[in-house]
């Protein structure tokens, strides 16, 4: 099939590269030329594990091709993806100017039947408006049709190639035959296709998003409960994720979720319901505690260090908002620094892949370490903002030997209490009591 992705952001070049792999030919179409140029000539413009592979051999086999011309990137397909920012304004809502545009600018051009498929994360009634925006320029035969992506930042080629499910949301039995054939491929193994009216398909992206914020909220809630009653969270994790019911993903306490994806959808959702005059109260207690999350660890930092954290120095391992990826959009580790700042301590900072993103966010307020273990150099203690797995099991040797003290802030539970107090370690965590060292009692 001819396919255009209109947007080369995240979800527009997974989504570009993973059709191409299946034999399609894409054209990808963004208004940054100098994105396109970097992508034309190979040079991958986002760290997804697994993609880049893929969005070379694609592109040497030209099946996948760049463009600045959207009627260029238009001519031959018969598929257009809407892959644009939706960003958060600041009452909470989605944007759509960048889609809505997009879609004004499509009535222009196009000249014969077209399925046109909002790929972004958008408010209900989008495609309704996707639709009104490109008839005010086009009278012939087109569709409007919901998609919305289901990607997992770190594990989103595996997630495209083999969905749990893929939702399509149209009312046109042409457009469900159109996708149905372009989507074949992909779940050949028996998941579900699953047809619906577009704005039910709408909503169900955000009702996903919404849904598993609300679990790790609710866990994270917990874990603050059992660090009051006495309990070990990771006990209580695993008593009720054995329960079939809840299941035992997103049960991983710590200090709250970040990311492009949750807090924006959880954020747009509730706007979406202000618009229609319903209070969503549990989304609205999901935004306020994942807020106070974020700086669960600093309450502990400072008692520990009995509130004198200026001249203090610190060591940060983790970024990005989560493994396997350099987003640091809403990262719980930005706000932790900006924090510890405004105490007056400095910080010395590390992460397999975000350094950069950070720096042009940051500047030379923090200090930028070549490796974890540079990072500890002079610092009084380590706090660890992200689940990366080099960090499970680090040369502990090094971390007695560098660290200026044996303490540790851990906001993702990554190491065992009894193992960590065996070495000497002062290490608090989230929902499980702190590990104290025998001369410390």
């Amino acid at each position: 099939m001819k396919i255009a992705v209109v947007g080369t952001g995240y979800v527009g070049l997974v989504t570009g590269t993973c059709f191409a792999e299946t034999g399609n030919d894409v054209i990808c179409v963004d208004i940054d030329a100098g994105k396109v140029q970097k992508l034309s000539n190979g040079q991958i413009t986002i760290y997804e594990p697994g993609l880049e592979k893929l969005f070379l051999r694609n592109l040497k086999e030209e099946r996948l091709k760049f463009t600045t011309n959207l009627e260029e990137g238009i001519r031959e397909a018969v598929i257009i993806f809407l892959a644009l920012p939706t960003p958060p304004g600041e009452d909470g809502s989605a944007d759509l100017k960048y889609v809505l545009g997009v879609a004004g600018q499509l009535g222009s051009i196009i000249k014969e039947y077209k399925v046109i498929i909002d790929k972004s994360t958008v408010p209900v009634g989008t495609a309704e408006r996707v639709r009104a925006a490109v008839a005010r320029n086009y009278s012939g035969e087109f569709d409007v049709v919901s998609n919305p992506e289901f990607l997992r930042e770190g594990v989103a080629v595996e997630d495209f190639m083999k969905p749990d499910r893929v939702v399509i949301g149209t009312s046109s039995d042409r457009a469900r035959k159109v996708m149905g054939d372009l989507y074949g491929p992909f779940v050949r193994q028996g998941n579900p296709i699953i047809y619906m009216d577009e704005r039910s398909a709408e909503l169900t992206k955000y009702a996903a998003n919404s849904f598993l914020a609300t679990k790790i909220t609710f866990m994270n809630e917990v874990a603050l409960l059992c660090e009051r009653l006495g309990a070990d969270v990771d006990m209580v994790r695993r008593g009720i994720g054995s329960d079939e019911r809840i299941g035992k993903r997103f049960l991983f306490p710590g200090i709250g979720y970040g990311g492009s994806c949750f807090p924006k959808d959880v954020q747009a959702l509730v706007k979406s319901s202000h618009e229609v005059n319903y209070d969503f109260r549990i989304l609205n207690a999901v935004m306020d505690v994942n807020e106070k999350q974020k700086l669960h660890l600093l309450p502990k930092i400072k008692a520990y260090f009995s509130n004198q954290l200026k001249g203090r120095r610190f060591a940060l391992w983790g970024l990005a908002f989560k493994p396997n990826t350099d987003d640091i959009r809403e990262a719980p580790a930005l706000y932790i620094i900006e924090a510890l700042l405004k105490e007056g301590a400095a910080l010395s900072v590390f992460d397999p892949e975000a350094m950069n993103n950070v720096r042009q966010l940051l500047g030379d307020q923090v200090n930028y370490a070549e490796n974890q273990y540079e990072a500890l150099e002079g610092a009084d203690a380590l706090i660890i903002a992200t689940e990366w797995n080099e960090f499970r099991t680090p040369n502990f040797l090094k971390i007695v030997t560098t660290l200026k003290s044996k303490v540790i802030f851990d906001g993702r539970n990554l190491f065992d209490i009894a193992a960590i107090r065996e070495l000497g370690f002062y290490y608090e965590s989230v929902g499980r009591a702190p590990a104290i060292p025998a001369e410390k009692k």
